[in-house]
């Protein structure tokens, strides 16, 4: 299958290794030069939990040489999803499968502004890494990757998409509820993200601290009530657990928001936290936590970005 994961950060960059290490045709496409020019002079390095990987894999940050593709994975930032998908237009054929795996609520719908919604599939993965300098990552951390249908349907190409990753050492299931997964995956990192990026703390420390497991807690609780004024069926039976869970399974990885704020970028707070609280008042559902939270992590991007261009 020839691939094209377009965001070629911490996450794009597991699964191209792995699945070009399983034989796939994998090309990573991303706007960081000195990652892409690292990964083409020395190979991908992949090390952690999956154990040591070392792969020569294209590199590039000019979508139009890469030419049609089967399978196009997004893995970029929520905030630059338009620009992403017209940059990727050369890729796309009539028969291109575009698979969303990003953070955040409102990609599919950023998607379907640009492109028909009949190339499109979501994803969610649950596998943590960080992107060490250019050219490494570290593997933190392991976890189901669900794709599915946005109407729920058990496609050919959908179950074609999760056989490939599952070759690859991925572990992926079909959904037939991506949307809940989705939204619980969100509330997940509604509940972690901004907590590490404002503490600096890695996943599982936070745990060390009660008052912080009490708010964070909250957070998500504060996300399920949204969602069930929604009317979204989420997956998760108890969401407090699974963030606990999700906190220890990847103990040692730092989160996206914490690696973007120490990298001095944008975050995904208003895809994440900001997406809770503005669908929280088209329902009339309050979210304080995820309020002050939102406010808290763009203050704190004003403090860096001011002193810092990335």
């Amino acid at each position: 299958m020839k691939i094209a994961v377009v965001g070629a950060g911490a996450m794009g960059s597991l699964f191209g290794c792995l699945l070009k290490e399983a034989g796939e045709d994998v090309t990573l496409v991303d706007v960081w030069k000195e990652h892409v020019e690292a990964v083409n002079k020395r190979g991908l390095r992949v090390y952690g939990v999956s154990g040591e990987h070392v792969v020569r894999v294209k590199a590039t940050t000019n979508h139009s040489e890469v030419g049609h593709v089967d399978l196009l994975i997004l893995f970029v930032k929520a905030y630059d999803t338009e620009r992403a998908i017209r940059d990727s237009m050369p890729m796309i054929a009539e028969e291109t499968v575009i698979l969303t795996c990003q953070n955040g609520l409102g990609n599919v719908e950023k998607i379907g502004g640009l492109v028909s919604l009949k190339h499109v599939i979501a994803g969610s993965t649950m596998q943590g890494a960080t992107m060490v300098k250019p050219g490494e990552v570290f593997h933190a951390g392991r976890g189901p990757t669900y794709i599915g249908e946005l109407n729920g349907e058990v496609s050919p190409r959908v179950k074609n998409v999760v056989r490939v990753l599952n070759d690859a050492g991925i572990e992926a299931k079909v959904s037939r509820n991506i949307n809940g997964v989705i939204w619980g995956k969100t509330i997940i990192n509604a509940g972690l993200n901004a907590f590490g990026a404002l503490t600096r703390m890695r996943n599982g420390e936070l745990l060390l601290v009660p008052e912080l497991v009490e708010m964070m807690s909250q957070c998500v609780r504060e996300g399920v009530e949204v969602a069930k004024a929604l009317r979204v069926k989420l997956e998760m039976e108890d969401p407090v657990k699974t963030l606990i869970d999700v906190c220890k399974a990847t103990a040692e990885n730092k989160n996206s928001m914490l690696q973007d704020i120490e990298k001095g970028r944008r975050t995904e707070v208003e895809a994440i936290n900001g997406a809770i609280v503005r669908y929280g008042e088209k329902v009339g559902v309050p979210t304080p936590i995820n309020s002050l939270l939102t406010a808290l992590i763009k203050g704190l991007e004003t403090s860096i970005t001011g002193r810092t261009r990335v």
